[in-house]
């Protein structure tokens, strides 16, 4: 599974104008999921995003996490995590998960989440959205369960 994982003051995802999922302080997830992806992918995610100590203590340092402040998170799938441009000019998106897959992991990655006590905001799986975001900082990490990055 892969996640960009932005620090935001406040977010938002809309479908057809219409504002679908929308947070105050904590993080904008967009995530992916590939073939040959697992609950032990699902797991890493989930533990890594909820605890990611990278929220501000008192003394200015990037010390706490998702949990610890009592942030939101707003999760949007993005299968285009996935796309290789190595070779051509076209993304190639062999390596995502069918859909079917796909969205099954994505409920389950909101859950799990949830069943942490973050309040969590979505999107809808397979739409067309637009999402807006003021990035706090800006901090912007690249998580990646096969620690590709």
């Amino acid at each position: 599974m892969r996640a960009v994982v932005q620090r935001v003051t406040k977010a938002s995802v809309s479908i057809e104008g219409v504002v679908v999922g929308s947070i105050n302080k904590g993080l904008l997830v967009l995530l992916g999921v590939g073939q040959d992806d697992n609950e032990k992918d699902l797991d890493y995610l989930c533990d890594k995003i909820a605890n990611l100590r990278i929220f501000e203590d008192e003394n200015g340092k990037m010390n706490k996490s998702l949990v610890d402040i009592n942030g939101e998170l707003l999760v949007v799938s993005q299968f285009t995590l996935y796309g290789d441009v190595r070779k051509g000019r076209r993304p190639n998106f062999m390596n995502a998960a069918e859909p079917k897959k796909a969205e099954s992991m994505y409920l389950e990655f909101v859950n799990r989440t949830r069943e942490k006590g973050v309040k969590v905001e979505t999107g809808r799986f397979g739409e067309h959205m637009h999402v807006e975001l003021i990035n706090d900082g800006p901090v912007t990490i690249l998580l990646d369960s096969k620690k590709i990055f």
